[in-house]
């Protein structure tokens, strides 16, 4: 079966980056047909919008989507284009690589971050000149559906026991007391393991000691802040794929930006943008193509070369060929 593919290049580096990933999907030799739209800062310039129709459809109708990055634009296009694949849960593993300078070379974590709903629901209001409101929406059937994607996920793996829970219910009671009490109970009725960490007290406690994490499951906000300060420990945002997943389609991005400093030198990072391609592999099924670029990239991190944020002088078709070539 060919799967077809959306890709969304967007802004900066994202028109680098991605042209990396599809030339080592290519050498993999998987039989993808992709369709390519438009979306981010440019085309609003263009045409008024950041993310046009068709651009959505596209998204809406493939198999996967594998997106780059966006500007000053990136809520009017990255938060459309999840509810195009109806995506509930967000992925972000959090790995430090041998031969990467890291903070915390021993942090392994998977952070499962619900992705529709509380202060990202757009539910924000200026109801006067010194007053505005940002509504916080969280549903037990959201939370119940997250917290059956978690319980799915360690239970289908090996590597993962269990899963701790972050929230803030001690202050957002209703909301996050929502939350908590859902996951809690789906993970009962599983018969997963679960522990409880206040998301303030996790942001301490990773830092001095993440291996006591493995699988983390969040609210939305928590999971965005504290994934990114997972980024710090393991070497920077260079390195984190992220997916965005839903019943029948799937969203694959990396999570750094557009990156304007160095977009257009060639220099940028491919790092999270293959692995974010990984993720895409392994959620169609190609489990042995995933591990196979999985190795490769790993194998480039440590021996080399890698770019400029990595603490080397490759370009990023350098550092992309280099991967090719262990595959």
């Amino acid at each position: 079966m060919t799967h077809t593919v959306a890709v969304i290049k967007g802004d900066g580096i994202g028109n680098e980056v991605i042209p990396a990933a599809i030339d080592v999907l290519d050498a993999l030799e998987v039989e993808f047909e992709y369709e390519y739209g438009e979306a981010g800062d440019a085309v609003k310039a263009e045409t008024g919008e950041a993310l046009p129709e068709e651009t959505y459809e596209l998204a809406a109708n493939a198999d996967a989507t594998l997106f780059g990055a966006a500007g000053e634009t990136a809520a009017d296009v990255i938060l459309p284009l999840r509810d195009a694949v109806d995506s509930f849960v967000n992925i972000r593993p959090a790995k430090a690589y041998p031969g990467i300078e890291a903070v915390r070379p021993e942090t392994d974590l998977v952070f499962l971050r619900e992705n529709t709903e509380g202060v990202y629901s757009g539910h924000e209001d200026d109801l006067s000149d010194d007053l505005s409101t940002l509504t916080r929406v969280v549903t037990t059937s959201g939370s119940e559906k997250l917290a059956e994607f978690a319980c799915e996920y360690v239970e289908a793996s090996d590597d993962h026991d269990g899963f701790s829970v972050v929230h803030k219910a001690n202050v957002m009671r209703k909301t996050d007391g929502r939350f908590r009490d859902a996951v809690l109970t789906v993970a009962e009725e599983h018969g997963v393991e679960t522990d409880e960490v206040l998301m303030d007290a996790f942001a301490t406690r990773v830092c001095l000691d993440p291996e006591q994490f493995d699988v983390i499951v969040c609210p939305n906000l928590a999971g965005d802040v504290l994934s990114d300060l997972a980024a710090g420990l393991v070497g920077g945002l260079g390195l984190l794929p992220s997916a965005n997943i839903g019943d029948d389609n799937a969203l694959f991005e990396p999570v750094h930006g557009t990156a304007p400093d160095i977009a257009g030198e060639g220099i940028a990072n491919p790092t999270a943008t293959i692995l974010s391609a990984v993720l895409m592999l392994e959620h169609l099924g190609y489990s042995e193509q995933a591990d196979r670029l999985e190795t490769a990239v790993e194998t480039v991190l440590a021996e080399g070369p890698r770019t400029g944020d990595l603490g080397g002088t490759a370009d990023t078709e350098e550092m992309t060929a280099a991967i090719i070539e262990q595959l």
